[in-house]
């Protein structure tokens, strides 16, 4: 909290004890709050009581950095300036808002919001251990043993996730014209993890929402379409740089601690929400999910509604909804989340 804010009516600095007031040069009335402070005064009255509502503002940066995030997304559909422009501003989106929000942030001092917390050294965050994690340590040898057990549930969760992701990121609905590597991205993934386990850092898995994120950010769709028609899905602009620039800026970001320091913590809450979101667009559960609720004479023209009854449509998207509520039950139960690779 700024506390350079003058002092009200409500809020007044009275001098210590012993201050000559018909020879002193202070005017102890006008004193902001931090100089009374300074010159060892006391504030008095309901007004220095004041706090910011931390709580109420990180909710509006939540919901603004979700709001500017869909509305620039969406920005390359409208009819303001040029398409190039229109288009940086669209591929830019999620940057721009979380740049915005957190200029506003601090231009508003409030330094009490949560901040992103960022390690100020390139070292273990715990002192009492080196870079390398020993085999064993202080454990005895037949932990080795005991350890296959968890073991293969990881392994299994991990495949599971890895090839989850790669399914839906190679469906047909994205037109990718180069060929899948399932077995070549396990094996990579082997060696990073083992590589990971050694050093003590968290482990490489796929990230469903991110990698769906990114290939809907890659889409390019047909810029010239009749008026009130929606622009045609022509494909994915399959290529490496964009990985090669994500991964190396990830890499230099321990030298941009200062900077990170200050975004709060809201605006990423809300850059999450807005890569949930985003990721929906295109899931068929989740347009399954939608009809469930549309008239039938108002529904899309899905290719699965010409080939198998409406309610049997829906009775397959209950189905699923249900795995997936009794999946995040498992998962969010601590002494049953160990059996979730299982119950994939």
């Amino acid at each position: 909290m700024n506390l350079d804010i003058d002092v009200r009516v409500d809020c007044y600095c009275e001098p210590p004890n012993g201050t000559d007031l018909l020879n002193s040069t202070t005017n102890w009335t006008i004193l902001s709050k931090h100089a009374c402070k300074e010159y060892g005064g006391t504030l008095h009255g309901l007004g220095c009581q004041y706090y910011a509502d931390v709580f109420l503002f990180s909710v509006l940066l939540f919901i603004s950095t979700f709001t500017l995030a869909v509305f620039l997304k969406d920005f390359k559909t409208t009819s303001y300036f040029p398409t190039s422009i229109r288009a940086l501003v669209s591929d830019f989106a999620v940057v721009i808002s979380i740049m915005l929000m957190t200029v506003t942030d601090m231009l508003l001092g409030l330094d009490t919001t949560p901040k992103l917390e960022v390690p100020q050294k390139f070292e273990p965050t715990w002192e009492g251990r080196g870079w390398l994690i020993p085999m064993l340590g202080r454990n005895p040898w037949w932990t080795t043993l005991a350890a296959a057990a968890p073991a293969m549930l990881a392994t299994i969760l991990i495949f599971m996730d890895q090839q989850i992701t790669a399914v839906i990121i190679n469906r047909k609905e994205n037109k990718l014209k180069k060929g899948c590597g399932y077995h070549l991205d396990l094996l990579v993934l082997s060696v990073l993890i083992a590589i990971c386990s050694v050093l003590g850092l968290p482990w490489f898995v796929a990230a469903t929402v991110l990698a769906m994120t990114h290939v809907n950010s890659l889409r390019m769709e047909s810029e010239s379409s009749a008026p009130g028609e929606k622009p045609q899905f022509l494909g994915v602009r399959e290529q490496r740089l964009t990985q090669v620039f994500i991964f190396l800026l990830v890499g230099l970001s321990v030298f941009f601690t200062p900077v990170l320091k200050r975004i709060p913590m809201a605006v990423l809450y809300g850059v999450f929400l807005y890569m949930g979101v985003s990721s929906l667009k295109g899931s068929q559960f989740f347009d399954r999910i939608l009809i469930m609720f549309m008239p039938q004479k108002y529904q899309p023209d899905y290719m699965f509604l010409r080939h198998v009854p409406t309610m049997r449509v829906h009775l397959f998207t209950l189905i699923q909804l249900t795995c997936l509520v009794c999946l995040w039950l498992i998962k969010s139960y601590k002494p049953s989340s160990i059996a979730f690779p299982l119950m994939l």
